[in-house]
């Protein structure tokens, strides 16, 4: 499925560049492929890092952006730090957060100080274990945005890149599980992504009956309330409800007899 999101281009183009912007840039999704995992990146600590070392058994928030972008990429980090901190599910013990820049000239230097600003707003105990920010060639980092589905242009008028905004979910063995558009992460679509990409390893009770509740629509990216699913459970909660009313009524009739007889007074 391919998504053009014009709203979002670079200001400065002439017509033909940005007639080139709108068929190029796009979010295509790919939905069950796996990202290469044996892709090479360098961490903010300038430590060279396979990608697949990022996949421990935890799900993986991906967002593809660059640190010096001068207006998109840090509203797409800011309102992923915003939704993670408005969840339940903590960063660093229940999944992961990875920001790749998409422009090789950027340094492990700019990727540690845009970390170390993210870890200290998001504030929460273990957050620096969840977030990662990597730098990597053109190669690896062009490897990556396709298996993702994220297509950008490079514009050398302007020295910046023009691309769609997006995160994405990917599953503890790299599969792609879900796709969430524009600049308004909601916590509970993301929480229920994360629950769904990690196969119920995280969550609660809770997020599990919201996932029967609710599932996710691939075109808009967001999460529906299936109402088929919505009677089924109330249904089953009215019977249930039902059972315990006439069980609680059959022990107490069952009761009242006994405590009838030893209150009785001997003739």
């Amino acid at each position: 499925m391919m998504l053009a999101i014009p709203a979002l281009l670079l200001a400065a183009q002439s017509p033909v560049d940005t007639q080139r912007v709108l068929e190029e840039v796009t979010i295509e999704q790919k939905l069950g492929a796996r990202v290469p995992l044996e892709l090479e990146f360098r961490d903010h600590e300038g430590d060279e890092i396979l990608l697949g070392d990022l996949f421990d058994g935890k799900p993986v928030l991906l967002a593809l952006v660059y640190y010096e972008c001068p207006m998109l990429c840090t509203l797409v980090l800011n309102d992923v730090l915003r939704c993670v901190r408005a969840m339940p599910l903590d960063a660093g013990p229940d999944f992961r957060i990875v920001a790749v820049s998409i422009d090789p000239d950027e340094t492990s230097e700019l990727a540690a100080k845009k970390r170390d600003a993210f870890v200290e707003a998001y504030g929460r105990e273990g957050g620096e274990e969840g977030w990662t920010f990597l730098v990597g060639e053109e190669t690896e980092i062009r490897a990556l945005a396709d298996a993702v589905g994220f297509r950008y242009v490079y514009d050398e008028a302007t020295d910046e890149y023009a691309h769609a905004s997006g995160i994405t979910v990917l599953t503890p063995e790299g599969e792609l599980s879900r796709y969430f558009y524009g600049l308004e992460y909601a916590p509970r679509d993301v929480r229920l992504g994360l629950v769904e990409a990690s196969r119920g390893k995280i969550g609660s009770a809770v997020d599990q009956v919201l996932l029967f509740c609710f599932h996710y629509d691939p075109v808009t990216g967001k999460y529906g309330l299936v109402i088929m699913n919505v009677l089924r459970l109330a249904a089953v909660l009215t019977v249930a409800l039902l059972a315990g009313f006439v069980l609680f009524w059959l022990r107490r009739e069952r009761r009242l007899p006994r405590t009838a007889s030893l209150t009785r007074s001997p003739a």
